[in-house]
Order: C-alpha cells, then structure tokens, then sequence
C-alpha cells in the first residue's frame, strides 16, 4: 500500500508511447467488447484534471486498457492507483507502467461488475457522508457494453452507501456515447430526458464536462464520446429505496412519448389499475397528461412517496409486474384456444 506523502514533483520516466505499447503487445481492440482506444495524451490529461485535485489521493480506474488515462492519473501526484481490467492482453503493457512507478500502481485482473473495491483502500479514508467527498475518486474510459449497467450498480451503492461509497461521497468522471452522456445530465422538458436522467439526478449532481470526437479514439467509434463528472448529493432528491424509484421510473419511460399516466398505469394490477393510477396522480399532484420528459425530480419524488404508501398499504403491490400478468393471461388464452379446438375434434 503506498503512503501518501510529498509527491507533486512525480514524473514517470520517459516509455513507450500508447501506440507503440499497442504494436508491441499486438493489441488490438476487441469489437465484441467495444473497446476504443484512446491515444491522446493531452485529452486523457483532460480528463484527469476534470476529476479535480488529485494530490495524494487514492484513484480506482476502471478499463484501463493499454493505458492511456493510467499514465496521466500516476503523473497526477496521486497516492495509489488502483487498476481493474478483465482483459489479460492488456496486463503486461500495465505491468510496465507499474514497474516505472514502484509503489504506486496495484494491478487486479477481475471484472469492475463484481470487483468489491470497498475493501481495496485504507479504513482511514473513509469519511461521514454529510463531509466533503473522501479522497477517493473513481476514472475510467468504459467499454459502451458496460457503461450503463455499471453506472446503475453504482448508482445503487451509492443509495446504499456500499461498494466504492463506504468511503463517503467518492466522485466519479467516466466516459459515456455522448447520447448516454447527454441523458445523463438531461434537465426537465429535453428530449434526451431518460430514465437514466432520473436515476442519476436524484443522487447526484451531475455534469457533462466536455465531448471527445471519435476520430480521437483507435478504432474510431461510430458516435463521439461525453465524459461526465459524479459528485453524490449528501441528501437525495427522493428519499426512497432504489429499488422503488428506479421500478417509477421505468414504468413511467417504458411509454415515453405517451402522456405519464399510460406507463404509470403498469404498477397496478389490470383489475385496479384505472381507479388505482388515478388516486396515485391525484395525491402526488401530478398532471396526467405531462409526457414523462416533462416530469420534474420533485414530481417524481410525489410520485415514489405516494406509490410507497399504496405499497404500505398493499403489500403485494410492490412485487406486482404487468409483464407477468399479460404472459399469464397469454398463457390462459392459449390454454382455452386448446380446450376449444380439442372439443371441436
């Protein structure tokens, strides 16, 4: 574990460059795992200073790759670097940089969707959530496959103050298709408002810092690239289960260009569901014919609150899914087709 100490003046020594570590470990970027190099020194220098002041702190990259941002994060002063990467073609190339660096960088081969980093830094890190943010930051330029599923696990760590938010309030600046980073920071009206707007917003503030073309990325991907700054919020904007919010919320995308009332309908059971989606609407004063890009944060939290009461008051409704229902009554209707035409023959 490296100490943290007096290490502004730290420079690695002088290495190959990215594009000469890809030709000498023939790496090349597996498009199954949509990979997308990014070679760029002073952009991934960028994307560090975005992070903020990183002097003596403990930084957790995710998908390092062949090492770009990795380079940048060690010239960055920082305490330690961890580093988590799946792909093993990638480790020797990592390695390298870990030997110029003698102390600083920790290698694990394992996969960020299951990596248990609340056990990876030193307990003295951690810090009350109502504090500044620890000392802990999280980078990485993502694969596209894993982005938006790693972002909602995080986000629900950090509902749960578990995973990499054991620490405190640890911010994030990862990379996203710029049409995922502009949902991200969507506001209230746009029409990239998304679940994943909601979701991010109600926990966070979130920040769409700046856009990287693709041309700057090897394979050049099809889309460019946003990069986006987390800093969890010290109170979320609704004050329920994630799970909850996130079930809302998606019933209430599920059926984006209708009016809200269509997809809120899907948390109710077809025998209750008008008279139950109108007496949710009506509580939460929420408008029925608003389009769900309309809907504001705190509309959505009237929307949580009220529907977690109807919960408390049925018991049975929070594991209500519409989606079980119609395939049960598919499933009924096939079923009495059968009987039907057996009894015909």
């Amino acid at each position: 574990m490296a100490a943290s100490g007096k290490l502004s003046t730290f420079r690695l020594p002088p290495l190959p460059s990215i594009r000469e570590i890809i030709k000498l470990f023939r790496l090349q970027a597996a498009k199954q795992l949509s990979q997308n190099f990014l070679l760029d020194l002073r952009l991934t220098d960028k994307i560090v200073r975005k992070a903020g002041n990183l002097t003596d702190a403990y930084v957790y990259e995710v998908g390092p790759g062949p090492g770009g941002i990795t380079r940048s994060i060690l010239n960055a002063s920082v305490a330690e670097l961890l580093v988590v990467e799946k792909d093993t073609r990638f480790i020797p190339g990592l390695q390298m940089l870990s030997d110029a660096a003698p102390g600083k960088l920790r290698i694990v081969h394992g996969d960020v969707l299951t990596f248990k980093v609340e056990k990876a830094f030193p307990e003295s890190l951690k810090r009350p959530w109502e504090d500044d943010p620890p000392n802990v930051h999280i980078i990485g330029n993502l694969p596209f496959s894993v982005s938006t599923p790693l972002i909602i696990k995080w986000l629900e760590s950090m509902s749960c103050r578990d995973g990499p938010f054991v620490y405190g309030r640890t911010q994030m600046t990862l990379t996203f298709q710029k049409e995922v980073a502009e949902r991200l920071a969507a506001t209230t009206g746009s029409k990239q408002r998304s679940r994943l707007s909601i979701m991010a917003q109600y926990l966070c503030n979130v920040r769409h810092i700046f856009t990287i073309p693709g041309r700057a990325f090897v394979p050049k991907p099809e889309v460019d690239v946003g990069v986006v700054h987390f800093t969890p919020l010290i109170h979320p904007k609704i004050e329920q289960p994630f799970k909850l919010v996130e079930k809302v919320v998606q019933n209430v995308f599920q059926f984006r260009r209708k009016y809200c009332h269509r997809g809120l309908g899907m948390l109710f059971p077809e025998a209750q569901r008008l008279e139950s989606t109108g007496r949710l609407l009506e509580l939460a004063d929420v408008d029925p014919t608003l389009r769900p890009c309309q809907l504001s944060i705190p509309q959505f939290k009237s929307l949580c609150d009220v529907y977690r009461r109807m919960c408390d008051e049925d018991p049975h409704l929070f594991a209500y899914n519409f989606r079980e229902e119609l395939k049960q009554r598919k499933s009924e209707k096939k079923e009495k087709e059968e009987d039907e035409e057996s009894h015909r023959l």
